[in-house]
C-alpha cells in the first residue's frame, strides 16, 4: 500500500477508471452478442440496427483509448461481413 497521499488518490482514480472500462467492455460484448443472435435468427433489420450500435461502441471505445484502432477495424469488418451474409 502506498504511503504517499497523491499515490493513494491515484490508486483510487485508477480503480474507478478500471471499473468503468470493464463495464464498457461488457456493454460492447453484449452489443456483439445481439448482432450474432440477430444473424442466427435471420433478422436483417435487427442485425443492421445491432450492427450500428456495435460500431458506435467500438468507435467510442477507440476514442476513449480502451480499444486499439486495429482491434476496432478488425471487429467492425468482421461484424459487417457477418451481417452481409444475410
Amino acid at each position: 500500500m502506498a504511503n504517499i497521499k497523491s499515490q493513494i488518490k491515484r490508486n483510487l482514480t485508477n480503480e474507478k477508471r478500471h471499473q468503468a472500462n470493464v463495464a464498457f467492455k461488457s456493454s460492447y460484448k453484449t452489443a456483439v452478442k445481439a448482432v450474432h443472435s440477430a444473424v442466427t435468427a435471420k433478422n436483417k433489420e435487427l442485425a443492421m440496427s445491432s450492427l450500428s450500435i456495435a460500431h458506435m461502441k467500438l468507435d467510442k471505445g477507440q476514442a476513449k483509448g480502451i480499444f486499439h484502432k486495429n482491434f476496432v477495424a478488425r471487429h467492425k469488418a468482421s461484424l459487417a461481413s457477418l451481417v452481409n451474409t444475410l
